[in-house]
């Protein structure tokens, strides 16, 4: 079949400079506009998580309570977990980077319920208010998994008011989440059949899944909580008849596959860095599109291994352990299949490839130690330790931290239309790599020394390995500080981004840089397989290369 070039020349207005004026940004149905709109209100959110992480390194660089009272320390890494998690963790990719790319690599003008997608930015919006005002307040106390009958009895602080934040915000993924799904199922090119689809449109497709599926559950969960602490009903407080233990199923049930929520979107992002990257067709394609779905599947089925230690029976424990181990081979194909596709590839290590190789040995970290604490014998003497702490930091901050920042460094140029410095990218990537490792696995070691996670005093002889973390938090803070300067400098005074900067074939790379309002001039026709660099799939690769040496 004759192979169809679908680029289309930059058209004016593009989505950046389509009306300028505040209300034209607010009332937007642009998809790509969105996009924006959440990468702005998510990098402000992370801030505010990261000041709370450095307040409790701080507090943990000596043996006493001396920065902190008890009090005010609960409620800083409570903030820290809350605002991290649901502000930042869960939406940064599917709001920011699936938003703005889903439709554009799937050939379509827009997602499908374009007022939805908007809605669901100020649903975003106002839960994240509702939230940063209860802290504001005097904040909860109560730790981000507002366990019962802590939180609903005891605790004497703005747990209704950062439950309902929470809730409202969980509106927010499940309308996201169906509109992936509703786009990908409906709005494909023509051409564009589900084994062309890229990788990362698959990891969205599967994180939608949990969204619309486990969502609700944790925004009632959290909903009870509020109500029992307002009307006494008597469902979790086991004073008036209630199970807390009931809690914990409940939220676990959507905790532990929101842990894939955060991590698969990331997944995604790696398979096109590491194929594209490697200018090579990733190895068994198939295997990395049915393991995010069997992942998706599997993340519902084993949350009791966070319960070892609750008083469940041995023989559910026995069950769940099991199933935790099950849960992580589909994490293991994409891990040696990526591998498998660097394998006589021709690599090139720009920084979005050192953000995704710098993935994979984190991420290879965190999940072995995540089997760990699957094992019921090991699980019993680390829970509510640092390993803990570690292993949640390596697969989340290692995972979906670094999967966002090799994604936004990849498609910077698409969305922007600008360059930015590789030289600045680079120093940042392998700071945050070593900045990393430097405050976390040294948490390792404590936890398996059974320092305790979220107290605010230690014994003396573990000092050495705090003063280590809270080094490798300040090595880490400048490498993640280095991209906000670096990307905004890019704005101003970067070099116009040519349309195929990294002279790749997929759909996004075949519209201006940035998009038009519309994505493309002309609806595209896909005739090739996905990630097949043979003969770069109908691109002009002589006029690409021409374009990339005038920049």
């Amino acid at each position: 079949m004759e192979k169809v070039e679908v680029r289309a020349e930059q058209t004016k207005p593009n989505y950046l400079n389509n009306g300028y004026s505040v209300w034209s940004w607010l009332f937007t149905k642009d998809h790509k506009r969105i996009a924006i709109m959440y990468l702005i209100s998510i990098s402000v959110i992370f801030l505010i998580g990261g000041i709370y992480a450095a307040g409790i390194r701080l507090e943990l660089l000596t043996p006493q309570s001396d920065l902190f009272e008890t009090g005010t320390y609960n409620k800083v890494f409570t903030h820290h977990g809350i605002i991290m998690v649901f502000l930042f963790l869960i939406p940064a990719i599917p709001a920011v980077l699936g938003n703005f790319l889903i439709p554009i690599m799937i050939g379509a003008r827009d997602l499908a319920f374009p007022r939805i997608n908007l809605l669901s930015l100020y649903i975003y919006w106002l839960g994240s208010a509702i939230i940063l005002w209860a802290l504001l307040q005097g904040g909860v106390d109560t730790g981000w998994t507002f366990y019962t009958p802590y939180s609903t009895t005891f605790s004497n602080t703005y747990v209704v008011a950062t439950g309902l934040g929470i809730f409202i915000n969980g509106f927010s993924s499940i309308l996201t989440g169906l509109n992936f799904i509703v786009t990908i199922h409906t709005m494909r090119a023509p051409g564009m059949t589900w084994f062309r689809l890229p990788l990362f449109v698959w990891a969205h497709y599967a994180t939608s899944l949990v969204m619309i599926l486990g969502t609700p559950v944790v925004a009632i969960t959290i909903l009870l909580v509020a109500l029992e602490r307002i009307a006494r009903i008597g469902i979790f407080d086991p004073t008036i008849g209630g199970d807390p233990i009931l809690f914990q199923h409940l939220f676990w049930f959507y905790s532990h596959p929101a842990v894939y929520i955060m991590i698969l979107p990331s997944m995604g992002v790696i398979s096109e860095l590491i194929s594209n990257f490697s200018r090579k067709r990733i190895f068994g394609y198939e295997f990395i599109a049915f393991s995010s779905i069997a992942i998706a599947v599997f993340g519902f089925l084993v949350w009791g291994h966070h319960m070892f230690v609750s008083g469940q029976s041995i023989y559910a424990g026995l069950v769940f352990s099991i199933l935790t181990m099950i849960v992580a081979v589909p994490s293991a194909i994409k891990v040696f299949n990526w591998t498998a596709t660097l394998y006589k590839g021709q690599v090139s290590y720009d920084t979005p490839m050192l953000y995704a190789l710098g993935f994979i040995g984190l991420f290879l970290i965190g999940g072995l130690t995540g089997l760990f604490l699957g094992a019921m014998g090991m699980n019993v003497h680390l829970t509510d330790t640092y390993f803990v702490v570690a292993h949640f930091h390596y697969v989340m901050v290692g995972g979906t931290v670094l999967g966002y920042l090799g994604g936004l460094h990849y498609w910077w140029p698409k969305m922007t239309g600008k360059l930015y410095s590789e030289f600045w990218g680079k120093i940042s990537a392998m700071l945050v790599f070593i900045g990393f490792n430097l405050t976390f696995f040294p948490q390792f070691i404590l936890g398996y020394m059974g320092m305790p996670r979220r107290y605010a005093a230690y014994p003396p002889e573990l000092q050495v390995l705090n003063i280590f973390s809270t080094a490798g938090a300040s090595v880490l803070g400048v490498g993640l500080l280095l991209p906000v300067i670096y990307l905004v400098h890019s704005l101003v005074w970067g070099k116009k981004a040519p349309d195929n900067p990294w002279l790749l074939p997929g759909l996004e790379w075949r519209t201006s840089s940035p998009p038009p309002t519309e994505n493309f001039e002309q609806t595209p026709v896909v005739t090739w397989e996905a990630y097949d660099f043979s003969d770069e799939n109908g691109l002009d690769v002589e006029k690409v290369k021409k374009e990339l040496a005038t920049v």
